[in-house]
């Protein structure tokens, strides 16, 4: 699978089509439209308006696929939900256009809006359709005959994975699914399904098998007796980037925010852990990138007298940058001024406090106002961090938060945040109870995520930083 290549055959169409029905569109103007005002034959010729509509309005309209997830989870689309998905898109866009483009145009009657509505959306809706259903068909084709498969885990050992399984592998039309083992929940001598597919081990070892076998799908198929787990799984899973699925009677005793989003012909659940409506999240993550390009050249004076004055102040680096936990427990490099001395942490890592003798003179200035996180917008840029979340802890802090609140595990399930709802209640933490005691405002966060949530945020941490309340 080419999660890259897929995607961009279905922008190319997208390109296409919607050139297509435009030119096609301006074709009919010419022909039907504007003979009607004018009372004769208009020649077509193809100005400078058509070319710059060419290349705009086809843009305009990936964009618009895009902030609608059109192309989320692109090998697992339906064409019934791209004929709904083509209608409802189509149906906005050309609206737009419409009041945009059209209202203005020369007509003998008003009659001929409705006309120059319909025609445009028939010929934009029912071409950009027509290839959805062709490439989509195809990989639907592709994944029943098991030509495109999804690495699928097992969570589950006996009668109910064993059953889930076989009618899963006994299917005419397949969904894909490539089971390449399981894992136990409860020890036993002699696992059922092991006489089926291979044991890759128990619940303890389950991130690890995630990521040394590339898997996609999890399918949770426990015993009664193992229900009281479900917990501890849903947890495990939480920093994972993988699809869950579940027999149908496990679906009411599964917690947190999952919904239901599709009923397949097997006995299986998919449950869906987003946060956020998918328009609402691609405008987040494009609110981000503008935002901290915007706050980068904006602040590039206040930028570069941030480095003289870190340079000048002690000896050392400009810049401060270590390993954080990010988005499903993935590692990276953030990037701040550094305000500390540069032996602060010369026996282990340590949090800072108020009073940290370890800070600079020039270090406190810049926390009392969070200016040594200006650099946090690069790594925002870099698609590590959003402006909004929960902010990011080293492994040495989170593997001592877990071990007294093992629910710290949902926090991956969203990008880290250059602020955050519990930074904005509760400030910097101190110590891990004082971590403990800020996890509850970034989980209402994870459980509450809006837009309006973040605007919120970005409000409160600029009266923050107004008042200098940094620390």
């Amino acid at each position: 699978m080419n999660n890259k290549l897929q995607t961009a055959k279905y922008l190319f169409t997208d390109f296409l089509t919607a050139a297509l029905s435009w030119t096609l569109f301006y074709i009919f103007r010419k022909e039907y439209i504007e003979p009607m005002k004018f009372g004769y034959d208009i020649p077509i010729t193809f100005g400078e308006r058509y070319y710059l509509g060419l290349i705009l309005i086809p843009i305009s309209w990936i964009l618009l696929y895009y902030l609608t997830g059109y192309y989320r989870d692109i090998y697992r689309k339906s064409r019934l939900n791209d004929i709904v998905q083509s209608f409802l898109q189509s149906l906005f866009g050309v609206t737009i256009l419409f009041f945009l483009l059209l209202l203005d145009d020369e007509i003998s009657s008003y009659k001929n809006y409705y006309l120059l509505y319909t025609v445009l959306f028939g010929l934009h809706f029912l071409i950009t359709l027509f290839f959805r259903l062709i490439l989509t068909s195809i990989t639907t084709w592709k994944i029943h005959n098991k030509k495109i498969c999804f690495n699928t885990l097992m969570i589950g050992s006996n009668i109910q994975a064993v059953e889930t399984y076989i009618e899963l592998e006994q299917q005419t039309l397949s969904y894909g699914n490539n089971i390449i083992g399981f894992v136990n929940v409860h020890k036993k001598d002699h696992y059922q399904l092991s006489d089926y597919i291979s044991h890759h081990g128990n619940l303890n070892k389950l991130e690890s098998i995630i990521e040394e076998h590339d898997i996609q799908e999890v399918i949770i198929a426990l015993e009664n007796s193992e229900h009281k787990e479900i917990s501890k799984i849903i947890n495990k899973l939480a920093g994972c980037k993988v699809i869950i699925k579940a027999i149908p009677n496990m679906y009411d005793i599964l917690t947190g925010k999952v919904k239901m989003s599709q009923l397949f012909d097997t006995p299986l659940i998919q449950i869906s852990h987003d946060l956020m409506p998918v328009w609402q999240s691609n405008v987040k993550q494009i609110i981000d990138y503008i935002i901290s390009l915007l706050a980068l050249i904006i602040l590039l004076p206040l930028f570069i007298s941030l480095v003289v004055g870190v340079k000048l102040s002690s000896p050392g680096k400009v810049f401060y940058s270590h390993e954080r936990i990010g988005k499903y427990g993935k590692a990276f490099k953030i990037l701040k001024f550094r305000s500390m001395r540069n032996d602060a942490e010369k026996n282990g890592p340590m949090l800072s406090s108020k009073n940290d003798s370890r800070l600079t003179k020039f270090g406190s200035f810049m926390r009392k106002y969070r200016l040594d996180e200006i650099p946090n917008f690069i790594n925002v840029l870099k698609g590590d961090m959003s402006l909004v979340g929960p902010r990011p802890e080293r492994q040495f802090f989170i593997n001592q938060i877990i071990k007294k609140a093992p629910h710290y595990v949902h926090l991956h399930k969203v990008k880290p945040g250059i602020t955050s709802w519990g930074q904005v209640k509760y400030g910097y933490a101190e110590n891990v109870e004082q971590m403990i005691k800020r996890l509850r405002y970034d989980i209402l966060y994870i459980e509450n995520m809006s837009l309006f949530v973040d605007m919120k945020i970005l409000f409160y941490t600029t009266l923050t930083i107004i008042k200098g309340r940094g620390i």
